[in-house]
């Protein structure tokens, strides 16, 4: 591979911003070959996006290239072979460069006091082998002007005036006589690196359900803490009546494909995009409330009039979106296939499936599953709407399903350079990742800074990966020295967020459950990850380090939390009691006295979940491990709020960010922290348990729960060894089972509580053919 270039360079110094837009830079390179090459190589960084063009040919890698991260911590390179795409005697190189994370504009999470913030630069090298005759050069060598993209934001939108295009730009052939010269630019402070994530690709596309007339509902912008910063800012909200609302009837994530026919010269045409249409029928964004009217994901297409047919697909950003509010086009424009809804997510390969015969269940399955995606752009982000921020609490409550249902570790561990990088000289962590270094005086504490410990530990616990263990290990450790330091004079922690969004609850921050109880469970969760992790790569002193102050965090729990007279933890609320069973602050002896108390909380509450995200973690798998999968599964699934089948049947095709009665007050309805009902779904009711022991991930046993709602249930699981596949169904008050798996497959069977083996000669023998047949009897069927 060729060096890492350090000759950055820009169009101009002027930064763009909501006051003051300036174009997109183009940049272009023509040079000759004596011969088709035999090799030939280009080692690109564009800060923050780029598009990559090689004689008139797109070639870049995906959306957003090259990553989003920090210049100041990290600075992203990509690597194509272009022998293919050259050819003998001229050629064109060209790249287009977008503002991106290296220009993040707004005033919230202090990104518009970004050190690094800049106008778009670059770097390369490219080099080309002809037999002997070598061709070499950098991005110093190349020219520049104007792009069409008049001003792009990845969270507010870009804006594009057709009529500045110049065709044939990165074509052989085109005059660019008056095209400038590069400007050299400072090189960013971060170190270079190969990015090695999945990325960013179209992964569907999807037709509108429905075309009409309408209209765009008020929209006030929240209140910031600076006041003033837009007072100066140009007034472009859009028009709010005589367009058009496109419904996807899905709200997701990407951007969208415009086609339009027959149009004038300098006709503007915008697009407001929406989650929501409000009770008169009107497009709403008002949830999205953090940027100016204007910006808000609009985008903005100027046509150039000369075409037959135009064609706009926005680049460097990406939207969060149902409906999309069209304004400035007429109704013969205003067809069906006009627009064309581009689904986008990091290119995570699928691992895991599961149906069942509750069709609520099922798309409830694929709610989860779509907001994963949707909030997975190189790494799990909060909402793909309102904030694209890599909220470290968020991905470290849906990891353990995200490990199982994707191929995600290699994202994981791009992601974790990044989260070692904002690790500060304390050993402290920031709540979101990249940061411009917002984060670490609020939106922090250990349930958000775990991340840091369970991606490692479950890319080792399911992949049998040991690696990831090893490249985190400094930073685990800094930051075990730095939680132990920030104990209280009784042992324990708070200092950070606690079970975020319990149900019901009129504000995120408000907590059912002692913010002391929960950090500090959290930290002991952490050292009993991170002995775990030390062992598995022979590691015994900070193993040991870990153990102790487990050890003592756990006793500091017990002492204070603690009721052993009628084994309940604080405050009797279902978060702690769950979580302290979850994480072994009860002793297995007291076990099932605490799980009796948990039930009667549950009972009390009508067999309604009362808990926030950490709660809701772990729930329904205390449950079903005491016996009570029926009650785990009726509380996901019962009709009324609340529920995760209450948000199906109002029509969501994703997850919210909290539990509100009204869907319009929930102000994400994209959020993957409370997905982890599909790994429930695969684990207790499909049954397939990877590596119980948490010694080998080939391990599997399947121990399926057979719910009385359902009367089938199916899935499978890709292991680093094989696949295994598990269908159960019932057959009169039996219940027959089938298991498939690879050779690489280690499968146990077990029966749940009540159910014994059929005397009926069903088993095929695992050991010749990897599957096997049984039927499962209720334990009142004796058979002699």
């Amino acid at each position: 591979m060729l060096d890492f270039s350090k000759n950055f360079v820009c169009a101009t110094k002027q930064i763009c911003n909501e006051f003051h837009h300036i174009n997109a830079p183009a940049f272009r390179r023509s040079f000759a070959l004596s011969a088709k090459p035999d090799k030939a190589e280009i080692l690109i960084c564009g800060l923050g996006f780029y598009d990559l063009f090689v004689n008139g040919e797109k070639v870049t890698k995906g959306y957003l290239a090259p990553y989003i991260s920090n210049p100041d911590d990290i600075v992203y390179y990509d690597n194509y072979n272009l022998a293919e795409k050259l050819c003998e005697g001229e050629n064109v190189i060209g790249v287009v460069l977008g503002n991106g994370f290296n220009n993040p504009m707004t005033d919230h999470w202090e990104f518009k006091d970004a050190k690094f913030a800049s106008s778009p630069r670059m770097a390369l090298n490219f080099r080309a082998e002809c037999g002997e005759d070598i061709t070499e050069f950098d991005a110093t060598d190349f020219l520049c002007t104007e792009s069409p993209i008049t001003f792009d934001n990845y969270r507010y939108g870009v804006f594009y005036d057709a009529r500045l295009e110049n065709d044939g730009w990165c074509e052989v052939g085109f005059d660019d006589s008056s095209w400038r010269p590069v400007i050299c630019a400072e090189q960013p402070r971060g170190y270079a690196k190969l990015c090695e994530a999945e990325p960013i690709r179209v992964t569907d596309e999807l037709a509108p359900i429905k075309v009409c007339k309408g209209e765009l509902a008020p929209y006030k912008r929240w209140k910031s803490s600076d006041e003033g910063y837009f007072d100066g800012l140009k007034n472009i909200a859009p028009e709010r009546s005589g367009g058009y609302i496109y419904d996807f009837g899905k709200n997701t994530a990407g951007i969208f494909r415009f086609k339009i026919k027959n149009a004038k010269a300098g006709q503007v045409i915008s697009f407001q995009c929406c989650e929501n249409v409000n009770e008169e029928g009107k497009a709403d964004y008002s949830n999205i409330f953090f940027f100016p009217d204007g910006y808000v994901q609009r985008d903005v297409y100027v046509c150039r009039g000369d075409k037959e047919e135009e064609v706009f697909v926005p680049m460097f950003v990406y939207h969060g979106f149902r409906y999309v509010y069209v304004h400035g086009i007429n109704e013969d424009q205003a067809t069906e296939d006009a627009l064309t809804y581009l689904v986008m997510n990091s290119d995570l390969k699928k691992r895991a499936s599961f149906k069942c015969s509750n069709e609520i269940a099922n798309k409830l399955w694929a709610a989860a599953v779509n907001s994963d995606l949707s909030n997975f752009y190189y790494f799990p982000t909060d909402c793909p709407h309102r904030e694209k921020n890599g909220w470290t609490g968020d991905a470290a409550s849906s990891c353990e399903h995200m490990i199982m249902s994707y191929e995600a570790e290699n994202s994981y561990r791009e992601w974790l350079c990044s989260i070692r990088a904002a690790q500060n000289e304390e050993g402290a962590l920031p709540g979101i990742v990249p940061t411009a270094g917002w984060g670490f005086s609020w939106g922090n504490g250990p349930a958000w800074d775990r991340v840091l410990f369970e991606l490692p530990y479950m890319c080792y616990i399911y992949r049998g990966d040991t690696e990831i263990i090893k490249e985190n290990r400094h930073a685990m450790m800094r930051y075990l020295e730095y939680i132990s330091n920030r104990r209280n004079h009784r042992g324990l922690v708070a200092i950070g967020l606690g079970d975020w969004a319990p149900v019901g609850a009129k504000s995120e921050g408000h907590y059912t459950t002692t913010l002391e109880f929960t950090d500090s469970v959290m930290v002991y969760d952490i050292c009993t990850k991170a002995e775990k992790m030390f062992l598995a790569i022979g590691n015994t002193l900070d193993a040991s380090f870990a153990r102790q102050l487990g050890k003592e965090m756990r006793d500091a729990i017990r002492f204070s939390f603690i009721d052993f007279e009628t084994m309940t933890a604080v405050c009797k609320s279902q978060s702690a009691q769950a979580m302290a069973i979850y994480y072994n602050i009860f002793e297995n002896s007291e076990k099932p006295e605490a799980l009796r108390r948990l039930v009667d909380l549950i009972h009390m509450s009508d067999d309604n979940v009362e808990g926030g995200y950490l709660c809701l973690r772990v729930i329904f798998h205390v449950l079903t491990a005491a016996g009570e999968s029926e009650l785990a599964y009726k509380m996901i699934m019962k009709d009324e709020f609340p529920s995760y089948a209450y948000y199906i049947n109002q029509g969501m095709t994703s997850l919210p960010e909290m539990f509100r009665k009204n869907v319009s007050d929930c102000k994400s309805q994209n959020h993957h922290f409370f997905g982890d009902t599909n790994h429930y779904f695969l684990r207790h009711v499909v049954g397939i348990n990877v590596n119980p022991i948490g010694d080998d991930p080939n391990n599997i046993v399947v121990k399926p729960n057979f719910i009385s709602d359902l009367t089938f249930a199916e899935g499978s699981y890709e292991a680093p060894g094989g696949r295994i596949e598990v269908r159960w169904e019932r057959k009169g008050e039996n219940v027959r089972i089938d298991v498939k798996c690879d050779e690489g497959i280690k499968c146990e069977v077990k029966l749940p509580h009540g159910y014994m083996l059929g005397s009926e000669d069903f088993w095929r023998t695992y050991k010749k053919c990897g599957s096997c047949s049984l039927l499962a009897l209720p334990r009142k069927n004796h058979f002699v």
